[in-house]
């Protein structure tokens, strides 16, 4: 039986994904970097902030040009995205949610955000309230897609991996879940493509959150 569903966010819950490509071009351009496509910044989602602009700046995660090119993100993507959250929201998911909690689920978000941003994103888009408890890249030692973030959800909250699902978009979500031994749901709305997601060998694929939601709902035995 599902206890626990964990969602991502950017591309999962959020249509974040052309928010993102223009705030991390705004950012590279104000530092003076210039000629990054939007390819080639779409292909970053899902992975830390710092990470992603590493790859971008072709530099250290720990570097000076990462450390004030996330500065410079993050201060855009309060200023510009978060207003915007609640529009951002993908069809079904406040509703869904509401449905997930009335049959008596925990929800949490497993994100490669820092946290506080994903916390500061959720409640502005109005659906923070759902979930007992969100975990970023920086409350775990290693952000997915790695296990980590996982299980510090299904640890923290009383509830076995197995009795858990994971719903994303991009295959570290489903490799997340693989490694912590959770079943998984690939979104095929957001970042990935169906083909890319099947490769990742999830349990499910759903092609709307609410078909995500019925599948977590659907007898398991």
């Amino acid at each position: 039986m599902t206890a626990l569903a964990l969602f991502d966010l950017d591309g999962t819950l959020l249509d974040t994904a052309s928010t993102v490509v223009d705030t991390a071009a705004a950012t590279l351009t104000a530092l003076g970097v210039h000629g990054t496509t939007p390819r080639a910044i779409r292909a970053t989602i899902g992975r830390p902030l710092a990470e992603a602009f590493a790859h971008l700046l072709d530099a250290p995660a720990d570097s000076r040009a990462v450390t004030a090119a996330v500065r410079g993100y993050l201060a855009l993507y309060r200023e510009q995205v978060v207003p915007r959250a609640p529009a951002l929201l993908y069809p079904g998911v406040a509703r869904g949610l509401a449905r997930l909690r009335s049959h008596g689920l925990t929800l949490a978000v497993a994100t490669n955000m820092l946290t506080a941003s994903a916390e500061t994103l959720l409640t502005a888009a109005g659906v923070r309230e759902h979930f007992a408890l969100v975990v970023g890249a920086d409350a775990v030692a290693r952000p997915k897609p790695a296990p980590d973030a996982g299980l510090l959800i299904t640890t923290g909250l009383g509830h076995r991996p197995a009795d858990a699902v994971m719903v994303g978009d991009t295959v570290n979500d489903l490799h997340m879940a693989t490694a912590a031994g959770m079943p998984s749901i690939a979104v095929t709305y957001g970042h990935h493509r169906a083909s890319r997601l099947r490769a990742a060998a999830p349990t499910w694929l759903a092609p709307t959150f609410p078909a995500a939601v019925a599948r977590i709902l659907a007898p398991t035995g």
